[in-house]
């Protein structure tokens, strides 16, 4: 199942790339980055990547829109995540039945317990992450005005978390603008790989911690 939402995905992704210096770029991202705060296998900081590599590197477009528009969309996504939670039981969601979703949503709500600001906005960074987070903020009533302020700050240095990496990939093979995508593109799934593991880390120390307190 999860492959041939991959699939569509990657369409997704090629699609908003397609349209390079066309206005119909900004709303595309736009609405990847909303779809991409409620359901998982849709992540679009390559998107945003790839976008700022070619922004660089010559002929794509506007930089700063990119960042603004990848901005709002992300910010919106996760109003969305948050009233999903507020709903429904995030637990029985059928996205979020499979093993790392329970250990995410189980991960989220702890997270929000003990540390909720610095983990609302670090789970930004963390595709899976940020879903469960802000679904799990939305399940236990977690204050909306201040998770809407925390969003937006998440939502922000995440636009320009992904733009720099995109940037960076530009100015360094500013002559192979194919080439620069793919190289942001990775190094944006290597940091965001190595922000989730660590933050498991993180997590799993923190409950260690709690256990050998109580005892």
């Amino acid at each position: 199942m999860f492959a041939s939402f991959g699939n569509l995905a990657n369409s997704m992704e090629q699609w908003i790339l397609a349209l390079g210096g066309s206005p119909w770029v900004y709303p595309a991202l736009t609405a990847f980055a909303i779809v991409d705060g409620f359901f998982p296998p849709i992540p679009s900081e390559s998107a945003v990547i790839a976008l700022a590599a070619a922004a660089t590197s010559g002929g794509g477009p506007n930089l700063i829109l990119v960042i603004a528009f990848a901005a709002v969309g992300a910010w919106g996504g996760d109003q969305i995540a948050y009233q999903i939670g507020s709903m429904v039981d995030v637990r029985t969601l059928r996205i979020m039945r499979g093993e790392r979703a329970q250990k995410a949503l189980d991960w989220a709500e702890h997270a929000l317990e003990h540390r909720g600001p610095a983990f609302i906005i670090g789970a930004r960074y963390v595709p899976i992450g940020r879903v469960a987070v802000n679904m799990t903020a939305g399940g236990v009533h977690y204050p909306r005005r201040f998770f809407m302020l925390l969003a937006a700050i998440a939502a922000t240095t995440w636009a320009i978390y992904s733009a720099a990496i995109g940037i960076a990939a530009g100015f360094l093979l500013h002559d192979q603008p194919i080439l620069a995508i793919l190289v942001g593109m990775v190094g944006g799934l290597l940091i965001g790989t190595l922000v989730e593991k660590i933050m498991n880390v993180r997590s799993r120390r923190k409950v260690a911690e709690m256990i050998t307190s109580e005892d």
